[in-house]
């Protein structure tokens, strides 16, 4: 191993102990707070509901750091150029959306103590198997994703240690780190960590947004200059040979995402961890700011074309830290690393810790034999689903974004039965089901024959259309079954901004009172 190999492994090295040794803490803090010793179920899957605007606001900033920021936006800003833009446009949209839909579930959750959006969907529609099967269908879509972040840790560890690190041992490294962690801090140590990842993330993007430009070209005015006048395509849509990524598909992807991202059920994990309903609505306004910094990598990415020329195929996801490792010193390589490697493992340690959950709230709860030890089935599921997707990361490699996309198609699908149901007394589970499997089995097949974009319309979007109509339809005219719950008891309300009780359906029902579930 190089000098350099061994100064960038040893601060890397050091920052993942510290990350296991903050996971550890919070357990022991949130003991110290009042949290039950051990902890129940909603403890450990959404923090005891009892997280602040600080740790919501780097939790939920998770989503839009992952190891995609490092590597996937600036290989699409080396690939493309304008496509990637859609990042910024759909999370900011979402966080409007969001603003709304995020108290709104955090009241429903709150009242009927629940813990995750299959819950939501058993208590909706009176039917535990129906939260079942969402949760086997959304753990699908989630198993990508998590490989996705342990492909991208795998890459950062495997670059930042000079090739010193294997590809495979970089990738069981991800796997081990966030396995252990998540399942003995639960949330609120991925909250915790997500503090450190968010300040590693500002401080090293703010340094690389001014050293490139100013190593490279001399400074912005050079750069920019350059870029128009040698890669003006870039800047414009479709971009650079994007494949029909043009106008159509930047608005119909930003508006399908947007849509997505407040019922993904990680951004819900977050939602069910706050507070309070205001500290939903304080971070829905300062979040979108956080996106600024998503420009840097790909700026960077762009920068790349000029530095390290004909990257092809999945190493232009590496254009970025080609520049890293090309012009800095070995222990900053190594903090660069650190931040881009806990980009993955924040997200990734919410994922698991969410599949966990959804089966052992509504998969294995429905057993009498473990209905009474479902923390310990969900810790199980973190450790199974993890190694699961690690095999898959071995045997079934992909593109990062390719990943990320059919993910988020499929949970679009979702989004009828959920927020349409919580708030359309007459939506059906008959209705609910129809819709879903009919958008689910619509998505599937454009995107694994390569019809996505269709028409220049993002895929998803054209499925949750038909999805929608099936479900609206089947609601109306198909069967229905008498539900004499009240509904307040069904539908989910508007949390007033006082956080006091809830408009609409709800309204006279405390939305602070919490059932002792969990």
């Amino acid at each position: 191993m190089s000098a350099d190999a061994a100064v960038a492994t040893s601060v890397f090295a050091g920052f993942m102990v510290l990350t296991v040794a903050l996971g550890l803490l919070s357990v022991r803090v949130g003991r110290a707070a009042g949290g039950e010793r051990g902890g129940g179920l909603a403890d450990w899957s959404v923090g005891g509901r009892s997280l602040g605007t600080v740790f919501i606001w780097v939790l939920m900033a998770g989503e839009g750091y992952t190891s995609f920021s490092y590597l996937g936006a600036a290989g699409w800003g080396y690939n493309y150029g304008a496509p990637v833009l859609y990042v910024i446009a759909y999370m900011s949209c979402g966080y409007a959306v969001g603003y709304l839909v995020g108290p709104m579930l955090w009241g429903y959750a709150r009242r009927h103590g629940l813990v995750g959006i299959t819950d939501m969907v058993a208590h909706r529609y009176g039917k535990p198997w129906l939260g079942a099967l969402v949760a086997v269908g959304a753990t699908v879509c989630l198993l990508p994703y998590i490989q996705l972040q342990i492909t991208g840790m795998g890459v950062v560890v495997s670059t930042i240690s000079y090739g010193a690190i294997s590809l495979n041992w970089a990738y069981f490294l991800a796997f081990a780190v966030t396995t252990g962690f998540v399942v003995v801090s639960g949330l609120r140590g991925s909250a915790w960590v997500s503090v450190l990842k968010d300040v590693l993330v500002i401080g090293t993007l703010g340094c690389l947004a001014v050293y490139v430009p100013v190593h490279y070209f001399g400074g912005y005015g050079d750069f920019f200059d350059r870029l128009v006048t040698e890669k003006g395509e870039w800047l414009t849509f479709p971009g650079h040979a994007s494949g029909g990524l043009d106008q159509g598909w930047f608005v119909s992807t930003s508006f399908l995402n947007s849509l997505t991202v407040v019922i993904f059920p990680t951004t819900v994990a977050g939602y069910l961890g706050a507070r309070s309903a205001n500290t939903l609505r304080r971070n829905a306004i300062a979040l979108p700011v956080y996106n600024v910094l998503l420009l840097v990598p790909m700026l960077l990415g762009m920068a790349a074309l000029f530095v390290v020329p004909g990257l092809v195929g999945a190493e232009s996801n590496l254009a970025l830290f080609r520049l890293v490792v090309d012009s800095l010193p070995a222990w900053a390589v190594g903090l660069i690393g650190v931040a881009a490697a806990l980009s993955s493992i924040v997200p990734m340690a919410v994922f698991m810790l969410v599949i966990g959950t959804m089966w052992g709230r509504s998969v294995l709860g429905l057993v009498p034999r473990l209905a009474s030890r479902q923390k310990l089935g969900s810790q199980v599921v973190v450790v199974l689903a993890g190694a699961l997707a690690l095999l898959l990361t071995y045997t079934a490699p992909n593109t990062l974004v390719r990943l990320s996309l059919i993910s988020y198609e499929g949970m679009a699908q979702l989004v009828p039965m959920l927020l349409l149901g919580l708030v359309w007394r007459r939506m059906t589970w008959y209705g609910a089901l129809g819709g879903l499997v009919v958008g689910a089995t619509l998505v599937s097949v454009l995107v694994f024959t390569d019809r996505d974009p269709l028409w220049g319309v993002n895929a998803g979007l054209l499925a949750l259309g038909v999805n929608l109509a099936v479900a609206l339809g089947v609601s109306l005219l198909g069967p229905r079954e008498v539900d004499g719950r009240p509904d307040g008891e069904v539908l989910a309300g508007w949390v007033v901004p006082d956080g006091g009780a809830e408009a609409g359906a709800g309204m006279g029902r405390e939305a602070g009172s919490e059932p002792g579930r969990g």
